[in-house]
């Protein structure tokens, strides 16, 4: 199979987690044959910060605006199917070509569903409009649930698929190092995450000063009171992160407003730190149980006082399980089987309706 994607970013994961989410599902689906181009927006942020710049498992190609998109107009005329993730500078404009040039199956990747559908309510239509939607023969989602039947019966998409986001298990796994921080938390700054955080980490810092925190990520404000036993890293590389988990007794996952309304939207972290066997304490949405058997594979953690008892209990066990579980569910090979599937069940799906046009035009 010869695929296109035109995704937010393949070479840089600096301040965004649809990176790694590629990296994983795509170096996945090409060690199963397929040939594979990813199109990025050369954009200054992720040019200056770019930790992957030669991928060996796909050609990675840049162009600076929509009109030097024509260049790759044969490429994603000639693909078996054309795929255009969410958040791509001008992504209304990209679908548009997309749409228009290809001649095969058309996807939409949405990383960021509850987001999407927040602004599309808004009438916002920043990467993807009504209009577009039902022109795409797959809507790929990183929300599963009740949404995927709202995404076809409001917007009209044919076929929306719940393809949750995937980890590189060769990569993400348990590394041998000592033991930093009773918790951590990996995660670019955000607003409405930020509350929670303020609840399940810094106060419980505040309450347990002879325990070690660290919250590692970008763009968080410099007015944050920080407690003195929580460390700050501002960035830190995909590379590093295996060994940032296994540095952690535990580690936290917190959860953007949007995507606990929607439930069903595991983010990437959860799959990355269950496959380093780092227990997990978690914020609580709907579906996490379908991703996550909870006290067993990962621990609820509805307040402060929930995450100053677990700091004071061996989760180990609970990080195997969560491993053992990601292992079996949640790698990008199991995602990468999956994609296969999906597309060549719209492959079907729209040489069926052409037939039926054929048919019809006949008659």
């Amino acid at each position: 199979m010869k695929l296109v994607v035109l995704g937010l970013s393949l070479s840089s994961s600096w301040g965004n987690g649809h990176a790694t989410t590629y990296r994983a599902l795509l170096s996945a689906f090409a060690a199963r044959g397929h040939d594979i181009l990813f199109l990025e927006r050369d954009v200054p942020w992720y040019a200056n910060s770019r930790d992957m710049p030669d991928p060996n498992f796909c050609k990675l190609a840049f162009y600076a605006d929509l009109e030097s998109l024509a260049q790759w107009r044969d490429e994603i005329a000639g693909a078996d199917a054309v795929i255009v993730g969410s958040y791509v500078p001008d992504g209304v404009g990209v679908g548009e070509l997309v749409q228009s040039w290809a001649r095969n199956v058309t996807a939409f990747y949405d990383i960021d569903t509850p987001v999407t559908l927040s602004l599309l309510e808004s009438g916002q239509h920043d990467y993807i409009s009504p209009a577009l939607m039902p022109g795409y023969d797959l809507y790929l989602s990183f929300t599963g649930g009740p949404t995927l039947r709202l995404i076809e019966e409001r917007y009209g998409a044919p076929a929306a698929r719940a393809l949750y986001c995937a980890v590189d298990t060769d990569h993400y796994r348990p590394v041998a190092t000592e033991k930093r921080w009773d918790l951590s938390y990996l995660g670019t700054y955000s607003a409405d995450r930020q509350p929670t955080l303020e609840r399940l980490l810094i106060e419980p810092a505040r309450r347990m000063p002879d325990k070690c925190f660290v919250v590692a990520g970008p763009q968080y404000p410099a007015d944050i009171d920080w407690p003195e036993n929580v460390e700050r890293i501002d960035h830190l590389p995909p590379a590093d992160h295996p060994a940032f988990y296994c540095a952690s007794r535990y580690t936290l996952n917190v959860t953007r407003a949007d995507m606990i309304a929607a439930g069903w939207s595991p983010s990437v972290r959860l799959f990355e730190a269950a496959a380093c066997g780092t227990p997990i304490l978690t914020d609580i949405w709907p579906g996490l149980e379908e991703v996550f058997e909870p006290g067993r594979e990962i621990a609820f953690a509805p307040g402060t006082d929930a995450v100053v008892a677990a700091l004071g209990q061996d989760g180990a066990a609970m990080g195997h399980a969560a491993r053992a579980r990601v292992l079996a569910e949640h790698s990008g090979a199991r995602r990468a089987e999956l994609l296969e599937q999906l597309i060549e069940e719209a492959a079907q799906r729209r040489d069926a309706e052409q037939l039926l046009t054929i048919g019809k035009d006949a008659a």
